[in-house]
């Protein structure tokens, strides 16, 4: 029999304001166990939480980018349940009035393209977490993440393998950090992804019985849990068991899941409107001030890129890979930098010293004019390629003045065919040996004249004009 897998996510995305989503405490990621925490956040008696604006407009925003309809009458719910890291016990979550719904995103895989529908899209508060410590046999418990604003995505069970899932999840995280509204960090939690996933045979309307499975920390585990937990459901049908509906953790190491709890249903939580915040409604004014400060996102960039730059898709896709990346290559054109030269700077040098630095774009100090600038010399024949990229490995940490590096360090290109003439008969004088085999036949004696030239010339030189005129010296 031939099985088919049928998957919804639920993602949760925590949103990047400077303080958390009912009181004013920090969301700032990691600080000492409970000291980005107050009354408001941990529910002490008496507390009144008040909504920050941020939160709302960050979640239209993304909501508006995923194509949803956005509830002009919303409202919080309470989601009551007992555990360690929730003090107050009970959650304020959306249920009944969620600020969107019937979005879609659309995605692209090895097998085409597709749809998938998102259901809604709700406001809710994070929890906190519990901190195991094997040493001492404790759990304990850390409240700063209490109350830090999360937007929860759930789709529709659209997707049907492992890289639909993760082509889904790219073209999320993708969006959000291109809209601003989270940084996306899976390694720090900020975006979280829930995997509910049944099998059923292929050509069958009726869905199976699904699991849930968490502590999902990378696309990576995400594919691995997908296909795991598919084959475990598939190998239970076979041997005539039952397929649990239940909670699931996912154990990297061990490279495999185990049962948590049974599955709860929305009647388990006995949710109730929110007492204490009143309902939410939006104008068409502050929705159409939204829409217009919408910025353009990576996939109309990378469209835009193709049609007015002529870029292959393949550059289109690594420059727009990150909004930082982006804005740095349309200052580069803007300053008449090639767009195609800017592209592959960016591609090779950028990337690479960000690489090596464990850097993200936004972080880096080199600016476009620096770099605009050591591409011109380049373009001038002032500097050669292989000089230039010395030159920008030694301004990239701090953009220092390129022009006045090369004159400091006396890297001005060599164009005196006259001086470069006699550096290439002076090399052949002393290399007979070499000169002959390459006469003979034997390319690589040439790549080592090169270097004899180039070395005599502290590396200045041009190397097309050391290849001609070695070549010409070369009877060749």
């Amino acid at each position: 029999m031939t099985w088919e897998t049928v998957i919804g996510l639920e993602t949760h995305v925590e949103l990047a304001t400077r303080t958390k989503i009912f009181c004013s405490c920090t969301t700032e990621f990691g600080g000492d166990p409970n000291t980005h925490c107050c009354p408001v956040c941990t529910g002490m008696p008496g507390t009144l939480p008040v909504l920050n604006k941020k939160v709302l407009e960050f979640a239209v925003k993304a909501g508006l980018a995923l194509n949803c309809s956005i509830t002009r009458y919303s409202r919080f719910d309470r989601k009551n349940y007992f555990y360690p890291d929730l003090p107050k016990a009970y959650q304020i979550s959306q249920l009944y009035l969620p600020i969107a719904r019937d979005g879609a995103v659309s995605i692209h895989t090895d097998a085409g393209d597709k749809t998938i529908r998102i259901h809604e899209l709700h406001m809710e508060e994070d929890a906190g977490k519990l901190v195991h410590d094997p040493w001492a046999d404790q759990t304990r418990a850390d409240y700063n993440r209490c109350g830090v604003p999360l937007i929860e995505i759930v789709t529709e069970p659209d997707f049907r393998s492992a890289d639909e899932v993760i082509a889904y999840l790219e073209k999320l995280k993708e969006t959000l950090a291109y809209l601003g509204v989270s940084d996306c960090k899976m390694q720090e939690g900020s975006l979280r992804c829930d995997v509910n996933l049944s099998v059923r045979p292929l050509g069958s309307r009726t869905l199976g019985t699904r699991t849930e499975m968490k502590n999902l920390s990378s696309f990576k585990a995400i594919a691995r849990a997908v296909d795991y937990e598919a084959g475990r459901q598939i190998e239970l049908i076979q041997e005539g068991k039952q397929v649990v509906q239940e909670t699931r953790r996912w154990d990297e190491n061990k490279d495999a899941s185990y049962a948590m709890r049974s599955k709860e249903n929305a009647q388990d939580y006995r949710y109730f409107p929110e007492p204490d915040i009143p309902p939410i409604e939006l104008s068409e004014e502050y929705l159409e001030s939204l829409r217009a400060a919408q910025p353009e996102l990576a996939e109309a960039k990378r469209k835009r890129y193709q049609a007015q730059f002529g870029l292959p898709e393949y550059d289109c896709r690594m420059i727009t890979s990150d909004s930082a990346l982006a804005a740095f290559f349309e200052g580069l054109t803007a300053l008449g930098t090639p767009p195609k030269q800017g592209a592959n700077w960016i591609m090779g040098e950028v990337l690479g010293a960000l690489s090596a630095r464990g850097l993200e774009p936004k972080a880096m100090k080199l600016t476009p004019p620096t770099l605009a600038r050591l591409i011109a010399l380049v373009g001038e024949g002032a500097l050669n390629r292989n000089t230039a990229v010395k030159v920008f490995e030694a301004v990239f940490d701090t953009d220092a003045d390129v022009d006045a590096y090369v004159k400091t360090h006396g890297l001005e290109q060599v164009n005196d065919d006259g001086l470069v003439r006699e550096i290439c008969a002076k090399v052949l004088a002393a290399n007979p040996q070499s000169a002959a085999d390459y006469r003979g036949g034997k390319e690589k004696a040439f790549g080592f004249l090169v270097g004899r030239v180039m070395g005599e010339l502290k590396g200045r030189a041009n190397p097309k004009r050391v290849n001609a005129i070695l070549k010409e010296l070369l009877g060749q």
